[in-house]
């Protein structure tokens, strides 16, 4: 039965797909971060709507970290602070069992390369991983727009990839 947080959640589901398919064909990490901050903002609104309570507190971590990164105050150790605070905060809240697992680490593994990465190119391989966990997070969670787009991006960034053939 379809419900009207399902259907609040798949609206910020599919503005959230919009900004990081946005964000995918951007050419500068500055103008890639940009969208990935308006990503993650509605990401938090349709995890609020459909209860997936590690993906919401993951996706303020997120926030906070796609901010910093868009600004150029993204350091070590906030990186570290944040990849920290993502886990446990995600962990502890988590109410989906493994499913819930997949936002942590698929962020936890990001927010690593987004400030070990200098390149579009290599955001590109970071995000083929971290859009196919959040993929099955979001199918799983019923954000229908969101994991459409997760799955479609995570296919496009690897075609992207080894069409470009950059080394890392």
């Amino acid at each position: 039965m379809i419900t009207i947080h399902i259907i609040i959640g798949n609206i910020f589901s599919l503005i959230s797909a919009v900004c990081i398919a946005l964000s995918a064909i951007k050419n500068s990490k500055k103008d890639f971060m940009y969208w990935q901050v308006g990503d993650t903002m509605s990401g938090i609104l349709a995890n609020i709507a459909l209860s997936a309570h590690a993906a919401l507190v993951t996706s303020i971590v997120c926030l906070i970290r796609n901010f910093l990164s868009y600004t150029g105050r993204l350091t070590g150790k906030i990186t570290a602070v944040l990849l920290l605070v993502g886990v446990v905060t995600g962990l502890y809240a988590n109410n989906l069992g493994v499913i819930g697992w997949l936002p942590v680490t698929a962020s936890a593994i990001y927010t690593v390369c987004i400030y070990l990465t200098k390149t579009d190119q290599q955001m590109r391989y970071a995000l083929i991983f971290n859009m196919a966990l959040w993929a099955v997070h979001n199918f799983y969670v019923m954000a229908y727009p969101s994991a459409l787009m997760n799955t479609f991006l995570a296919f496009w960034s690897a075609y992207q990839a080894i069409r470009r053939r950059q080394p890392v």
